[in-house]
This record gives C-alpha cells, structure tokens and sequence, in this order.
C-alpha cells in the first residue's frame, strides 16, 4: 500500500465512493465491511477477496474503529495518504455533521416531550446494545472456554470500572487466551494462507507512526493533568478511547463514558441521548465523539464548541490510523504467530464481557425506567432482530417517547 502522493483522479475518485458509503452505509461496522465488499472488491476490483479478508482481520485485531481503518487503509491503497485521509473525512463528514446538529439542537430543546424523545432513545438504545452483545457473544465467544472468559470479564469490569479497569479486564483476556488457545493456534497457523511478508508500506513510516501513536498516549494525560485545560483534557479521554477500545463502536459508549474528563463534562443522560442517536445515522459509530465534543464546552461560543468537536473526532480516530500505519508492513508474519492468534482470542472473548457490562450500567440502568420503556424496548429488539432498518427503529423510538410524554 503506497504512501505516495496519488494522481489527483484517484483522490476525487476516492472522495466521491467513501462520501457515498457515508451517506449511506446503515447498520454498524459489520454491515459497512459488506458494504465495502461489494463495492471495492466486487464492483471495482480495487484488491481481491484474499487481500481484503487479511486486511478486515488485521483491523480486527488493532484496537479502534474497524470499518473506518479498513475504510482508510483501501483509500491508502488506491490513492496514497492524500487518499486515506480523503476516504475517512468522506466516509465520517455526513453522521459527525448530524452528531452535531444534535448536539446544538439538544441545549435548546426542553420540555416533556422532549423529555419524552429522550427515554425512547434510551430505549432503542437498551435493544441496540442487547442485539450487538448477543451477536459478539455468538461470534467471538461460541464455546465455553470463551464464554467463560466473557463472563469473568463483564463480572470484572462491572466491579472495577473505569477506563483502566476495562484494559485489565482485555490484558486478562490476553493471558488467558495464551493459555487455553495456543495449542489450537498452533493447528490454525499450521493450516492458514502463506501470503505476503507484508501488506505494503514503508518500515520507516511504519515505525514513526508507531512511535507518535505511543508519545501521544503517554504526553496527552500528563499534559492535560499539568494545564487543567478542557481541551486537553477532552483530546486526550478521546485520544485514550480510540487506542483502548477492542470491539468497535458499539464498546465506545462504555470507554467514554468511564473517562473523568467526559462524565464531569456530559451527563449520562446526554451520551446515552446521543450514543442512542448515533445508531441511526449511516457511517461509523465513532461520529459520535463530534457530539461529544460539542457537549463538553458548553459554556462556550459556537467556534469554540466546533473546533472542541473537531478535536475530539480527530482524536477518537488518530490512534486506530496510526497503528494501521504502523502495523501494516509486519502483518502478515505476526499473524501466523501462534501466540498473536490466541492473545487475541482471548481478547476478543473479554470485549463481549465489557459490552454486556456497559448493557448492564449505564444502558439498562438509564434505558429501562418502567413497563412502558421495558415494552418499548423489548418491542425495538424484536424490530432489530427482523431486520428493520437501525434508523428506523431508533426513529420510532423517539417519536413513541414523545407521544407517550402527552398521554
């Protein structure tokens, strides 16, 4: 994958796809890999699907946005670095715009039956959140080994909380994988594709990438502990979310909501709002640290309130992209390592027991008030299980909430 300054027809060729996908990709990172498919691979062969199943299992195993660093590493591929960033701005610019929009309408928005909206999105999201424990649960913890390391994870993040809770539940993951998987690993290595030593990219890029990703993450909290600045201290919750979240975006909610910079700022009830809302919106879940963002400076102007937005939102992705950066010319020796496999097995097995945590406090907690929102609830999972569309249900959710305020 070059890094090379691309013809600028590629560039505009890039922008026009991802700002479509953006526009238009519904359902979560595991509906925009399908999406992405289909297009890249079947319409325009831009890479095979040997090719692209390596790097949706590399994006896999590096903590962050998946459907976003596949989506910048495919820009990447056809149209350099100018094309990277071209595909992420396009593919996020659509659901950050409505984030914000949300956010500055919802300080001007009060009432019951603005209240009321606020409890049928908080009730979508309980059946949102439900559905996509049950489908991590299926997929990344089938058996009982894995189960149980799911179990004692979400056990383990609901008694220690917090941020730094969460990375000892996934490390515990690790180790525990290591020791029950490695054999297995061992077979699966044995068996897998020899491809490529590398997918592309310069050693020398990859470890300066590398080694910003580990400055920033180490500098950011010392710095925003030093200054006591809103805006350091915002970049760097951000900043620490998009390198420690496993699982996608449907774990954010839980990272952020663990981090003190964010609850001080933001009440539960404003991120369960908007994390609620974010399900609705086409393109990736991690938009919604543009609302948050927005949120965390109330008190301040409408530039400031933006720029804090765009920071935030720049922040929550950096990470993920520069591990990409970094990881990409080494991944296809790491992964036939046997420990690598069962690390992340392990691992993988630890998100689903963050997530049905975050479930439980704050997502039931907030989302589940009474019989009503119980009903509601209950009733979205089972539109959600039939396959309405994401948007759809979370629309209904809002609009029953507010007609229910005025019964």
């Amino acid at each position: 994958m070059s890094t090379v300054a691309p013809a600028w027809s590629r560039v505009f060729e890039v922008l026009g796809v991802f700002l479509r996908l953006g526009c238009t990709s519904f359902g979560g990172p595991v509906a925009h890999l399908g999406y992405f498919r289909e297009e890249f691979v079947v319409r325009r062969r831009w890479l095979s699907d040997e090719e692209y199943a390596q790097l949706v299992a590399l994006c896999q195993f590096l903590p962050g946005p998946a459907s976003s660093q596949v989506g910048f590493a495919l820009g990447l591929r056809r149209a350099g670095a100018v094309g990277a960033i071209t595909a992420w701005i396009a593919f996020t610019l659509p659901s950050a715009l409505i984030m914000l929009a949300l956010a500055f309408g919802a300080s001007a928005v009060s009432g019951p039956v603005a209240d009321g909206v606020l409890q049928g999105v908080l009730a979508v999201a309980v059946a949102v959140v439900a559905q996509a424990v049950h489908g991590m649960a299926r997929a990344l913890a089938p058996n009982v080994p894995r189960g149980s390391i799911a179990v004692l994870a979400g056990i383990g993040a609901l008694l220690v909380g917090g941020v730094w809770g969460q990375l000892a539940v996934l490390c515990g993951g690790a180790v525990a994988g290591l020791v029950l998987f490695r054999r297995r690993a061992t077979r699966d290595s044995l068996a897998a594709h020899q491809g490529p030593e590398g997918t592309g990219g310069s050693r020398r890029v990859a470890l300066i990438a590398l080694g910003v990703w580990g400055a920033l993450l180490a500098a950011l909290p010392v710095l925003a502990a030093a200054l006591q600045n809103v805006v350091l201290a915002i970049t760097d919750a951000a900043y620490r979310a998009g390198a420690t979240v496993f699982g996608g975006g449907h774990v954010v909610l839980a990272t952020l909501e663990a981090e003190p910079a964010i609850s001080r700022a933001i009440d539960q009830e404003q991120l369960l709002f908007g994390y609620g809302a974010a399900q609705a919106m086409p393109g990736p879940l991690f938009s919604f640290a543009a609302y948050v963002g927005a949120l965390a400076d109330a008190s301040g102007g409408t530039g400031e309130r933006l720029a804090l937005a765009m920071i935030a939102l720049t922040a929550i992705f950096a990470p993920g992209f520069l591990l990409l950066l970094g990881v990409l010319p080494f991944w296809a020796r790491l992964q036939r390592r046997p420990s690598v496999a069962a690390a992340v097995r392990g691992i993988n097995a630890a998100v689903v027991g963050v997530l049905a945590a975050a479930f439980v406090n704050p997502v039931l907690l907030h989302g589940v008030t009474g019989p009503a929102t119980l009903v509601l609830a209950l009733v979205s999972l089972a539109a959600l299980l039939l396959r309405v569309p994401p948007w759809l249900v979370v629309v209904a959710g809002a609009v029953c909430g507010g007609v229910g305020s005025l019964v």
